[in-house]
């Protein structure tokens, strides 16, 4: 399988009541199960740039009762754009998305800005170009690639892990550096 959400969950230390912001969201193939982990307590938050998406989305956690997650219509590329209070999270993830968008530091810069102090910036994404499946080798970030921005940005990388077949994980937290 090219990508294991609930297995990946696993790498991010979900706890009951935290604050979580998925980065383009999609269809919620990780904002469904964040919403099941962080409980009741707790509050996803699930950005998308597609409003059909949004839609389906929404449609889906009501199907399934689940009422701790919020679709924003947002575009995670711009400075404000995810529409969520500075320094109010626990973890943003961004799954797949960097490599779709020629904006990478200004999505990483959105999540830094959104991030408490000590919250956690988990990121997954494509490690190759596997034929026709995925995206073509230019469109890559390679983890070294990205740990060097994570840096520059002031955040450390904590743990690397497999996030599926053709894909990586990285989890990252804010240095203790002054900015």
């Amino acid at each position: 399988m090219f990508n294991r959400p609930e297995d990946n969950l696993n790498n991010f230390k979900i706890e009951e009541g935290m604050t979580v912001a998925d980065f383009g969201a999609g269809i919620g193939a990780y904002s469904l199960p964040l919403a099941k982990r962080v409980g009741m307590s707790g509050k996803v938050y699930a950005i998308e740039v597609q409003k059909d998406l949004l839609a389906r989305l929404s449609q889906e956690a009501v199907r399934l009762k689940i009422s701790n997650l919020e679709v924003i219509w947002g575009d995670v590329e711009k400075a404000g754009g995810s529409k969520i209070p500075e320094r109010s999270l626990d973890l943003v993830l961004i799954s797949n998305v960097l490599f779709q968008s020629s904006a990478k530091y200004s999505i990483l810069k959105e999540a830094k800005r959104i991030l408490k102090p000590d919250g956690r910036l988990v990121i997954i994404d494509w490690e190759d170009s596997y034929g026709n499946l995925g995206p073509t080798a230019t469109a890559i970030i390679k983890p070294a690639e990205l740990e060097k921005i994570l840096g520059e940005l002031g955040f450390k990388v904590l743990k690397k892990f497999s996030a599926g077949d053709h894909h990586y994980g990285l989890v990252s937290s804010l240095s203790l550096m002054p900015n």
